[in-house]
């Protein structure tokens, strides 16, 4: 099958069978993109996600971007992406064609209301899952966690948090690292 093709049914069927957004797809891309396919390796994923993360958009489509244009330049890029927005958009477009008529019924409120914590759940799930790939432990679990506090309870714009933790970084590596090396 065509790289093209094959690559934008995968994203397509992430994206048509995941509800919680970008967070929510990640062990599935992780599953087909790393284990099952083996376009990506595991380090490179996690590395794409950092990226992904960074880059201003939407996580799942940047994802897909940085997948296919691995897979095939430009063309890999647009069939990913595409696999990726297609599907919440026909959804959406056919929920918005008939919101209206079922708005105030309490079946579908109460269905929504079962979906909520289903998607916390989801999201927390390849969280703690990227937590473990990326070696955080007991020296280090400091970091995500004062990076939430100082979102969560002061306001703080994730953008400084990402720019602190990259410069943290660089010292750390670039200071700090070789003379544990040298030890």
């Amino acid at each position: 099958m065509n790289i093209l093709w094959s690559s934008f049914c995968t994203f397509f069927r992430i994206g048509l069978f995941t509800i919680g957004g970008g967070y929510a797809m990640i062990p599935l891309i992780e599953a087909d993109v790393v284990d099952k396919r083996g376009w990506v390796k595991r380090d490179e994923f996690l590395d794409l996600m950092a990226i992904a993360q960074s880059c201003p958009g939407i996580f799942a489509v940047n994802m897909g971007i940085f997948i296919g244009y691995k897979l095939k330049g430009i063309l890999g890029s647009l069939a990913c992406a595409l696999g990726t927005i297609l599907p919440s958009f026909l959804i959406i477009l056919i929920i918005a064609l008939f919101f209206q008529q079922f708005r105030d019924n309490a079946t579908v409120q109460s269905i929504f209301k079962g979906i909520r914590p289903a998607v916390v759940a989801l999201i927390a799930a390849p969280t703690f899952k990227m937590g473990k790939s990326a070696k955080i432990g007991m020296t280090n679990i400091w970091i995500p966690v004062v990076g939430a506090l100082l979102i969560w309870l002061f306001g703080v714009s994730p953008i400084y948090i990402i720019i602190i933790a990259g410069l943290g970084g660089y010292l750390y590596g670039r200071y700090i690292k070789p003379s544990d090396s040298k030890s």
